[in-house]
């Protein structure tokens, strides 16, 4: 299966998706312990998946044992780490912390992919990679430097790096995935995989009395980030990586203040301001620069 969309079309709507799952991990971590979160979305995805991969899955069975160890790692970062950290993070750092640190993945994938693969990196796109960064960082500070200075370092701020890390190095590594591998097949085995070690650490959380009530806002955010940030948008991602290359697909990260800011607005009553429309026209400025072909 592959989806017939632009490659920055997905990957314009995966952020969109993410944006709003870091607004719901936000606004719902007084509500649901973020492993139990994280467990349930991908369980409820699993579930979600399973019905329309598993003819994939029974036909592409020798590729996926032949590839196991690659399918182990990805569903590790992708799966166990990324979003897990980003919950529990969520619950001791403010917003504006987790968005600036957020805010590195793209330029940490570019520097993996140029010091372990030697990917090379044009003027034009560092350029583009720092506008961006600019309007990220307008955006989060509201124009205002002291915002950013006066930031401080907490716990939940470690949380959320060792996410970045995570999916930086995720990202990266989508080159060794098996190219021979349907999507859902791919998808399907590695959030099973994942599945497997937060079931763990889900089991250690309830014993610390880590339960939920089973409200409809409880149940819409779950439904919520296991369809969009977790299903759609992991095959928007996987794909569009697979097709435009790590550099330029992380460079779409950059849009998640926007979106966020967005969400806010619509959501929960904040206003836009002038600095979110200037950081708004670096970031797609930087976006531009950055994805558009070189002249030839």
């Amino acid at each position: 299966m592959r989806i017939k969309a632009h490659p920055f079309l997905l990957l314009t709507l995966t952020t969109l998706f993410w944006s709003g799952n870091f607004v719901i991990g936000r606004a719902m971590k007084n509500s649901i312990p973020p492993i139990g979160l994280a467990f349930w979305r991908w369980a409820l995805a699993l579930v979600i998946l399973i019905p329309f991969s598993i003819p994939h899955l029974r036909e592409q069975w020798p590729v996926l044992r032949l590839n196991w160890r690659w399918l182990t790692l990805f569903g590790v970062l992708g799966v166990s780490c990324f979003n897990t950290f980003v919950y529990i993070g969520l619950h001791s750092t403010t917003a504006t912390n987790a968005l600036i640190i957020n805010s590195v993945i793209p330029v940490l994938i570019v520097l993996l992919s140029r010091l372990l693969a030697a990917t090379p990196v044009s003027g034009r796109q560092a350029i583009g990679i720092t506008i961006s960064l600019c309007g990220v960082l307008m955006i989060i500070s509201r124009a205002n430097p002291d915002v950013i200075l006066a930031l401080t370092v907490n716990i939940g701020d470690v949380w959320i790096l060792l996410a970045v890390i995570s999916w930086a190095f995720y990202t990266f590594l989508l080159r060794h995935r098996p190219a021979d591998l349907h999507p859902l097949s791919f998808l399907t085995s590695i959030v099973a995989i994942g599945v497997i070690p937060l079931s763990i650490l889900y089991a250690w959380e309830l014993s610390q009395g880590g339960r939920f009530e089973l409200n409809p806002a409880n149940i819409t955010s779950i439904l919520y980030v296991a369809l969009f940030p977790s299903v759609l948008a992991f095959i928007f991602w996987n794909q569009s990586v697979r097709e435009v290359g790590p550099n330029k697909a992380g460079l779409f990260l950059y849009l998640m203040p926007v979106f966020g800011a967005i969400l806010s607005a619509v959501f929960l009553g904040e206003s836009i301001r002038s600095f979110h429309l200037v950081g708004m026209a670096l970031i797609f400025f930087g976006i531009h620069l950055t994805t558009r072909s070189a002249p030839t």
